[in-house]
């Protein structure tokens, strides 16, 4: 059965009346409490305790004490952050045992408030070298940092509906009182960092959103997982010492093909275990914390696999026919799903020796020609397989590997039956823009597709790639969030919930106009399948739609207009939706203009080009976390060729053509 309210269960608890056995935090604006946080707390612990004081603060405008010392003998009154010794003496009849990873746990009775959950670290190994940077405060598990933001979220009524002040919103209240209650919860799914991938902890590539991340309790998390290929460096390594560790191809050579970088190997070969455990040292002197080691199979996943008798021999002849592909030869031979698995069991049966009791995983992808279930192996328990399954927003989606007409959705389901851990990977493409921030929503898609996947023993999720292009994915990115956390909510709470607290009086206008491009969206996306061009993007947003949406936004901005009643910030948030609305208006005119400008360069159309992405390049500015600047530059690849200064090598330029879309895309 699906929880009540994930957003708003305990709200009323605070705003209600109090009755002879409330616990009042705050009256007439006075702290009737301190707050306590355990001495030992780790770094963001810490982090999130001074949160908790500055929203307690912001939203009642009484002033907290922190105390970091541990009273000698218990006070009258408290507010508990993470278990203490004094919590039992403030709570005797309470439980406060957690079975669960992560697990939290919230309380009060008339004179106490715990907030606390399962913590796990290392106080030796607090600082590691994460993705990008050094990670200050890493732990194996953060539950009361995230049983903190639970509280503010789920009890306070704090809503984060994208980053940055504009997204914030915080209820006033003069006085507070919490009625006595009890409530535990434990994720399911454990891996969530990698939802926000670029905004994961250490990442510093394009994400823009790591605080807005850690605040919806997704990146600290208590599986930390990528969603790569494992052996890249191997061909440059280990080519010239170890020849025989890669892939036997069809005319007897260990080439390397297709590519270095994408080389596969000689799974059966038993020096692959000893080379891949010399590896696994190198990663746990780097991060002692680590508990997840890649073992998948480098990309370029339909060529290059191994033809030798042993590795053949892993393979299932019952496995779905699949094409591949070597070096001017291609053949139909079983998919490789038992081959992979029975791979990743060697080296998790040898992790686990030189480990034991370590609880460490082999990583495995699912991908390309192991995308079927396996016939007859089955993962071990501590091999974790990442299903790509790409229907992210695309259910029906075929896998177009697949000789049996098999979906992507189907595979998961497939991969659930067999497997102890299973974790989604979804390739997210970019079906209507997504990668070049247009409205590529599908929220209604998307919330089915998070339940399949927690009903269907999901641990984990790896999502490649969410841009953070906020005005026009903005109700997309919230839903996955809150899903993310919690995959039961009431999503139809939590949507209006979004869009009436963010938007007040124009919430139904401001939905109109996101479901006006989704509902569009849906239909190009089935129809189109894997065909998407970006070339083809002014199809979909054509005059019509953009007219239809705009007059939503107009609305919008009417009933804003007319509304004297408060001073809230509804009309900059409408104007950031505006925002989004300009960046897809002014982008579809430069693929419109650039789509047959390199066949015939104009000097007209490439000044007027050069003028939209002068004013594109503003509305980051002017709007901040609107667009994401940095993966849309024009010389980036996803937008490569729609600058008269920057044409694309990979687009074919067909002079015989006289249509005025006259260019490919690779």
């Amino acid at each position: 059965m699906k929880t009540a309210l994930c957003l708003l269960a305990f709200l009323s608890l605070f705003l209600s009346q109090t009755m002879g056995d409330d616990l009042v935090l705050v009256d007439s604006g006075e702290a009737r409490t301190k707050v306590y946080l355990r001495p030992d707390a780790p770094p963001f612990t810490r982090a999130a305790a001074m949160e908790f004081i500055e929203y307690l603060e912001k939203a009642t405008d009484a002033r907290f004490e922190l105390i970091r010392v541990a009273p000698f003998t218990l006070p009258e009154k408290g507010i508990w952050l993470g278990f203490q010794p004094m919590v039992k003496e403030a709570f005797p009849k309470l439980d406060l045992e957690l079975q669960h990873p992560e697990e939290i746990l919230l309380a009060a009775n008339e004179n106490h408030l715990v907030i606390a959950g399962r913590d796990r670290w290392d106080p030796d190994n607090l600082v590691v070298q994460g993705i990008d940077e050094k990670i200050e405060g890493r732990q194996q598990e953060y539950g009361t940092v995230n049983a903190i933001y639970s509280f503010l979220q789920d009890h306070l009524g704090i809503r984060w509906f994208w980053p940055g002040e504009l997204g914030e919103d915080v209820p006033k209240a003069r006085r507070l009182a919490i009625q006595p209650f009890t409530h535990r919860y434990h994720p399911t799914i454990l891996g969530r960092g990698g939802i926000f991938n670029y905004s994961q902890l250490s990442n510093k590539g394009y994400g823009k959103s790591q605080l807005w991340t850690r605040r919806q309790r997704l990146q600290l998390c208590s599986m930390e997982i990528g969603g790569g290929h494992g052996f890249g460096e191997w061909w440059e390594k280990y080519h010239q010492t170890e020849p025989d560790i890669f892939a036997l191809q069809p005319d007897g050579t260990r080439s390397g093909h297709p590519s270095p970088r994408n080389a596969k190997l000689c799974q059966s070969n038993p020096r692959i275990v000893q080379l891949w455990l010399k590896d696994v040292a190198h990663q746990l002197e780097e991060d002692p914390n680590q508990s997840v080691f890649n073992a998948s199979p480098n990309d370029g996943w339909s060529s290059g696999h191994c033809v030798c008798e042993n590795c053949r021999a892993w393979d299932h002849p019952d496995g779905e026919p699949r094409l591949m592909h070597w070096h001017h030869y291609r053949e139909e031979r079983p998919a490789l799903s038992d081959r992979h698995v029975t791979f990743a069991n060697r080296l998790a049966e040898a992790l686990e020796q030189r480990y034991p009791g370590k609880g460490y995983q082999v990583m495995m992808l699912s991908y390309g020609h192991s995308r079927p279930r396996p016939i007859a192996a089955r993962s071990a328990e501590n091999v974790i397989m990442f299903s790509v399954a790409n229907f992210l927003g695309r259910t029906g989606l075929v896998d177009r590997g697949s000789t049996w007409g098999t979906t992507h959705r189907d595979q998961f389901r497939a991969w659930g039956e067999v497997s102890h851990h299973v974790m989604w990977r979804p390739n997210t493409g970019s079906p209507a823009g997504w990668q070049q921030g247009l409205p590529d929503l599908s929220v209604q898609q998307t919330i089915k597709d998070f339940q399949f996947i927690a009903e269907h023993h999901c641990r984990g999720i790896y999502i490649d790639a969410v841009w953070e292009h906020w005005a026009n994915l903005g109700p997309q990115y919230y839903m996955m969030a809150q899903l993310g956390w919690d995959p039961k909510c009431d999503a139809e709470a939590v949507l209006k919930d979004y869009y009436q607290r963010a938007f007040g009086k124009a919430a139904d206008d401001i939905r109109n106009y996101y479901e006006t491009f989704e509902k569009a969206r849906m239909k190009w996306v089935q129809k189109k399948e894997y065909q998407t061009s970006l070339l083809e993007f002014p199809e979909l947003y054509d005059d019509k739609l953009l007219e239809k949406a705009q007059k939503h936004l107009k609305e919008a901005s009417k009933v804003i207009a007319g509304d004297s009643s408060n001073n809230s910030p509804f009309a900059k948030r409408v104007a950031f939706v505006q925002a989004g609305f300009e960046w897809t208006r002014k982008l579809t005119q430069v693929i419109d203009h650039m789509s047959g400008y390199w066949a015939n360069p104009d000097p007209g159309t490439a000044n007027r080009v050069r003028t939209l992405w002068k004013e594109m390049e503003q509305i980051p500015i002017d709007h901040p976390y609107s667009i994401n600047w940095g993966p849309l530059r024009p010389t980036t690849p996803r937008m490569l060729g729609l600058h008269p200064d920057h044409p694309n090598p990979k687009w074919k330029i067909k002079k015989d053509k006289k249509a005025p879309n006259d260019l490919d895309q690779n």
